[in-house]
């Protein structure tokens, strides 16, 4: 018999009106006070946004194409993830302080989570923008694979919490209005997960630009051919199926699902999109931030 899920008030909790997994929270001095070093490079998102693919392009750039170095151990281990904490399994801010420079940071946190020493350090963040919808849908298979997770319910039920920022990280909205605000610092990339998909060659320009790297057109091929989406859905050191079972059932959903844009279409009704639809308007009302929700 499988165990009883816990409920959403025992399992999460609040840090500065966002919700947020009570085991990070626990420890959360250790990430405001983080020290950051000049040459840490921050890669945010909101969940399920493309993480795991904007930071393997990193890495990979950083280690100038070499594939081996990319599969020398799992990508959580070479890029850790700042807030995650669960007593002593999982540390991302002690694994960081025992990691070499230059480092490669992993967060979901918005702006003003964001440990201040990252800004005052004047870091290179990239942030990486996924269309809401897309977002909701993988945020939904993710929520019932993780098996700690309380039950999300049918997906019109997530999609609820997620319009209410009822979510781990809280509102998309405005999460992505708060990076899009820091677009115009010049150590700020601001990344569309679409974009990437429709032209990876010219996104993997881009970020290497953004590094200070000379693109060549061999290097930036190799790039383009590890981390496909293919590739990466096969790669132990990036699908995650080094993962127990325990703790993130492949079964029930893939990490790496599908990898598109427009995916959407196949989970909303047309009653619960236009309902989606009006409330996006209403929160996005004065942005100039545009998604595009099909390529």
């Amino acid at each position: 018999m499988e165990p009883s899920k816990p409920d959403y008030c025992t399992f999460f909790g609040k840090i500065h009106g966002i919700l947020m997994y009570k085991d990070f929270m626990e420890y959360w001095d250790d990430v405001e006070t983080f020290q950051a070093r000049p040459d840490d490079i921050v890669i945010a998102t909101y969940p399920k946004s493309g993480t795991t693919w904007v930071s393997e392009i990193v890495y990979m750039i950083c280690k100038e194409g070499d594939v081996e170095k990319c599969k020398e151990d799992v990508i959580f281990n070479r890029i850790p993830y700042l807030e995650c904490r669960k007593e002593n399994l999982m540390n991302g801010v002690k694994q960081l302080k025992q990691m070499a420079s230059p480092r490669v940071v992993k967060t979901h946190l918005p702006v003003e989570l964001l440990p201040a020493s990252f800004w005052e350090k004047n870091c290179k963040v990239i942030y990486l923008c996924r269309n809401a919808k897309d977002v909701v849908v993988s945020y939904y298979y993710f929520f019932r694979m993780i098996t700690a997770h309380p039950d999300p319910g049918s997906f019109q039920e997530f999609v609820e919490k997620f319009m209410d920022g009822q979510v781990p990280y809280g509102s998309w909205y405005k999460h992505a209005k708060s990076w899009w605000e820091k677009r115009k610092n010049p150590h700020v990339l601001f990344l569309f997960y679409e974009d990437m998909k429709e032209d990876i060659r010219k996104e993997v320009i881009k970020v290497m630009q953004f590094l200070g790297r000379q693109p060549t057109e061999e290097l930036v091929d190799k790039i383009v051919q590890h981390t496909s989406f293919q590739e990466m859905k096969n790669n132990p050191s990036t699908n995650y199926t080094t993962v127990p079972d325990e703790i993130m059932n492949q079964k029930v959903s893939p990490f790496m699902r599908k990898g598109i844009a427009g995916d959407w279409k196949n989970h909303f009704t047309v009653a619960l999109n236009e309902k989606f639809d009006i409330h996006y308007e209403q929160q996005m009302k004065g942005s100039t931030l545009k998604l595009r929700t099909e390529i």
